[in-house]
Order: C-alpha cells, then sequence, then structure tokens
C-alpha cells in the first residue's frame, strides 16, 4: 500500500511494455552488500516472492520494486579505530601521522570494520500508469524519489521523466480553501495544517487534531503565512497530506474504500490491495490537478485548460487486507 507518492510525467518518446521494461530491469538485479560494500541498490520483485518478475501487472498498472540495502558504520567508530592505528604508527616510528597518512588510515578502518557493521534495508515502490504517462514513486523525500528516478532512466533507454506541476500553486490554493472554507468537488479539509511566514525568522504554526475553520488560522493565513502541508481527505475514502510541492503524504485508506471487499490472503492479498491502491488513488490524483488549476503544460510555455484529467483505471472488485505483502 503507498504511503507517499511523488508524481512524474513520462515523456511521449518512451516505447516499452511490461515484459521489456522486466529485462531491463533484470541486468540490475539488488544483491545483498558484500562484506566490505557500503551501499546496495537494485531492482526486486515487488510481490517480494522470489524469482517472481521485476514488474507486476495488475489492471493494467505496472508496479516495481527498488531495493536498498546499507551498512550502518558510525563515524566515531571509525574515528575511533583511525586513531588506534595512528597510536600504533607513533610508537612504531616515534611521527604522528600526516593528514594524508591519516586519510589512508580511515580509508583502511573502513575496510576493516565494514564486514562488522551492521546492515540496514528499505524498499522504495514504483507504480506507472502507462495509459496515462504517469509515474509515482512512493517516497516520503525528494532525494530518495531522484535515486529512484535515476536508476529507472539509466536501466530504460528513452525513458524521461518531469516532476508534474500542477497550473495553480499548492500554496495558495491551500490557503484559499482554509481561508472561505470551499474546497474542489469531493475533498474535505482535515485537522491538520502547517503554516510558514516568509520573513527574515520564518515563522512556523503547526496544527495536529485541530479545527482549522477558526479565526486563528485565517489570521495567520491573512498576515502573511502560508500553507505548506494541509490534511485532506477525499470522497469519504482516502486521507492524505498535500504539500506545497504537490507531493502527496501520509496516504490511508478509509472504510469507504474497504467496503464490499472480503478479505484475501496469501498471493492474492498482493493483487488485491494493488488494484485498491491504483483504484484508489488512480481517480483521486487526476481530481486533485483538477482542483489546482490543471496540469502546468511546459511544451506550451503556459497552463493546461483545467478540464477534469483524465482518470486512471478504475479499481476492479477484489479481495483487500489492510497487511500488503508488497
Amino acid at each position: 500500500m503507498f504511503k507517499n507518492l511523488i508524481t512524474y510525467r513520462i515523456g511521449e518518446g518512451w516505447q516499452t511494455d511490461a515484459a521489456q521494461l522486466a529485462e531491463q530491469l533484470a541486468k540490475e538485479p539488488f544483491l545483498p552488500c558484500a562484506p566490505t560494500q557500503p551501499l546496495a541498490v537494485g531492482w526486486a520483485p515487488p510481490r517480494g516472492v522470489e524469482h517472481a518478475p521485476l514488474v507486476e501487472v495488475v489492471d493494467g498498472h505496472w508496479l516495481l520494486k527498488l531495493r536498498r540495502e546499507q551498512r550502518l558504520l558510525p563515524s566515531s567508530v571509525v574515528q575511533e579505530r583511525v586513531d588506534e592505528l595512528a597510536e600504533q604508527i607513533e610508537e612504531a616510528t616515534g611521527r604522528k601521522p600526516g593528514k594524508k597518512a591519516r586519510k589512508d588510515l580511515k580509508e583502511q578502518a573502513t575496510h576493516e570494520l565494514l564486514p562488522r557493521a551492521f546492515t540496514k534495508s528499505s524498499a522504495t515502490r514504483v507504480w506507472i500508469a502507462p495509459q496515462q504517462r504517469l509515474l509515482f514513486v512512493d517516497a516520503g523525500s525528494s532525494s530518495r524519489a531522484d535515486e529512484v528516478v535515476t536508476l529507472l532512466i539509466q536501466a530504460s533507454p528513452g525513458l524521461s521523466l518531469q516532476l508534474v506541476q500542477t497550473a495553480e500553486s499548492p500554496a495558495a490554493c491551500m490557503a484559499a480553501w482554509l481561508l472561505d472554507g470551499v474546497t474542489p468537488e469531493g475533498f474535505q479539509i482535515e485537522r491538520e495544517c502547517e503554516l510558514k511566514g516568509s520573513d527574515e525568522q520564518k515563522p512556523v504554526v503547526r496544527y495536529a487534531r485541530h479545527p482549522l475553520d477558526i479565526d486563528e488560522v485565517r489570521a495567520h493565513l491573512t498576515s502573511g503565512k502560508m500553507p505548506t502541508r494541509l490534511a485532506l481527505s477525499w470522497n469519504e475514502r482516502v486521507a492524505f497530506t498535500l504539500t506545497e510541492g504537490f507531493a502527496i503524504k501520509k496516504i490511508s485508506f478509509l472504510d469507504l474504500a474497504f467496503e464490499g471487499r472480503p478479505e484475501a490472503s496469501g498471493d492474492e492479498a498482493f493483487d488485491a490491495d494493488a488494484a485498491l491502491a491504483t483504484g484508489e488513488l488512480g481517480r483521486l490524483i487526476p481530481a486533485l490537478i483538477e482542483g489546482l488549476g490543471g496540469e502546468h503544460d511546459f511544451a506550451a510555455g503556459a497552463a493546461a485548460p483545467a478540464a477534469a484529467p483524465a482518470a486512471l483505471p478504475a479499481p476492479v472488485e477484489e479481495a483487500i487486507s489492510e497487511s500488503p505483502p508488497w
């Protein structure tokens, strides 16, 4: 299940099907860190089953997963070992190692300590809607999304990606919604937001579990503070937080989205969860783009018409579990 989404527009020149993409990703599979390797990154089966396809297709949507494993080696531990090695050299030669020698000792210490370091693993999910030429990265930061996008472009020749930007500023729209209480159709303001000032001190005001239709919030807005995050819900089916950069965070599916869906388990749960997530979000995201004035057309150098973007394929009525295996 997706928790965060950063949205990209796929360039028109990319002509690849799911099978071809899987072959391309197979050239850079995930392999665990070797004993002296600080970082390993590669593509892994999104279903979480060994030897399963690297690209899963569910209701016309493609699902990928980038795995990352990093050896955790605190700098203080490395420095302690460098000091030990430097003392040994001083005792043997009567001279303290210079700057260049200590740099070499640091490399030696790192090489010695890496095999004993703990490893930390993480995974980043990618969702491609090929018919709509949209790609979504389930990343909480732009740096992690950039890593995924860079590796994907390297793996698949001809792929170009552009961050989706809306014709109207998300911050300006969120401010208007908070001021007058009028949101795009289907969207509801919830009880969390962050407001930030633009003066030298850059004051920040955060509300959590608090009503936002109050004079205090409006006073902050009229004084010049702008929303950087705002909690919203959509048709009582999905809750999320919208950021000033059009990132969608803290996604959660509400009870109405699960209504009429019996629980699933095992391999069926992956397909059902993926169908639910892509189906609900595939309608929410075009509606959100429309509510922000439509998508900015970089090629034309002007905003695209604010007509409703085509919704992504609707969800199928399949079983769903609340704890997806991917």
